[in-house]
């Protein structure tokens, strides 16, 4: 059996290991490969989507608001919630102790990040804006100078916050963890779906749209490595016989 495949059972199957324990063991895993991959990863994709962003070849279609916006109202302190997405989509790359499965999951958020590119290099969008005084609220400008509220649909933030939540749970259910912790895992994924509307980035079309791609790429990569463990456990079977 490889190492790495040795190393993620004994994690998993340490009886005496607190899920915390666990936690941090997978953390550090590859600690030099994460540290280098994830903040690269981060980089080229804001370069590209800054680019695709500020280029626009086609008209740029503004997404109307709904009810919804007008009952969710601008919410300052909801940019901590908003800026914390970049936390939360590094934990499950994170806890990942596999190379060929830290391999999958940078492919499939390529694919992610490389669709979201294609929608919006094709069809560009952009958010209408609120009348707020944003002098009023320093700790906005850069977020305002940086992200113009354009490629708004679907939201990335949100695509994101749902393909990484739903590979946080599967990771905390290989550590045995509490209910408690994965109930927290889905109020942050939430918060940041909700965060995107209070600070006005986003409007509610773009976060649906966000949710339904982050949604069917996490269905469409789980379904591809269900198929390929039955195909390890078939071939291992093979072997045996």
């Amino acid at each position: 059996m490889p190492q790495q495949v040795e190393l993620k059972i004994n994690i998993d199957n340490d009886t005496q290991a607190t899920w915390g324990r666990r936690f941090f063991q997978r953390l550090v895993t590859h600690v030099v490969l994460k540290s280098i991959g994830i903040p690269v990863f981060m980089a080229i994709f804001f370069v590209g989507y800054f680019l695709v962003a500020n280029h626009p070849l086609f008209p740029v279609t503004p997404i109307p608001d709904i009810g919804l916006d007008r009952v969710i109202g601008f919410q300052p302190w909801a940019l901590g919630l908003y800026a914390s997405l970049w936390v939360y989509v590094s934990i499950p790359p994170g806890l990942i102790v596999e190379r060929r499965e830290l391999m999958a999951y940078g492919l499939a958020a390529l694919f992610l990040s490389l669709a979201g590119m294609a929608i919006f290099f094709f069809w560009p969008t952009a958010t209408p804006q609120p009348v707020i005084d944003w002098a009023r609220y320093p700790s906005y400008a850069f977020l305002k100078t940086a992200d113009q509220a354009r490629n708004a649909c679907p939201s990335l933030h949100v695509a994101f916050a749902v393909f990484s939540g739903f590979w946080i749970d599967r990771m905390l259910r290989r550590m045995d963890t509490r209910l408690l912790i994965r109930l927290l895992n889905v109020i942050w994924g939430l918060g940041i779906i909700y965060s995107t509307l209070a600070t006005k980035q986003h409007v509610a079309l773009d976060a649906l749209g966000g949710a339904a791609l982050g949604g069917v790429t996490a269905a469409l990569h789980w379904q591809f490595l269900h198929r390929r463990q039955r195909n390890d456990a078939a071939f291992e079977a093979a072997q045996i016989e």
